[in-house]
């Protein structure tokens, strides 16, 4: 599979691939190449679907309010069919462990996200 190939399948995965990993094939290809791989196997399904893992991501990033991952991760999502609902919950958990302002912030990009502001 060349390239251009995995960085498509990457942003069906993730919603959007930063320029820097685009620029990493051109620069470091063997970095390049690892961190392809080692994507290949976190996505991959196994216990967990690649629509939970993906869950997982939005609030682990909706945690850290990371606003480039946060977006990054929803904007996977809807290619995986996770619903607003579905994030509402998966933030729920978050508010739990990371408090009302992780909820917040994840609640409000996925709603600019989602189209429902």
């Amino acid at each position: 599979m060349t390239d251009d190939k995995r960085l498509e399948g990457l942003e069906e995965k993730i919603g959007k691939v930063p320029r820097i990993f685009r620029d990493l094939k051109d620069t470091n290809p063997e970095l390049f190449n690892s961190v392809m791989g080692l994507d290949h196997m976190v996505w991959a399904d196994g216990c967990l679907s690649r629509k939970e893992k993906k869950l997982i991501a939005i609030a682990i990033a909706a945690a850290m309010r990371d606003q480039h991952a946060v977006r990054a991760q929803l904007a996977g999502a809807p290619h995986l069919g996770i619903s607003l609902a579905e994030i509402e919950e998966a933030l729920r958990v978050t508010f739990l462990l990371a408090g009302m302002p992780a909820y917040v912030y994840g609640r409000t990009a996925a709603e600019e996200c989602y189209g429902t502001e």
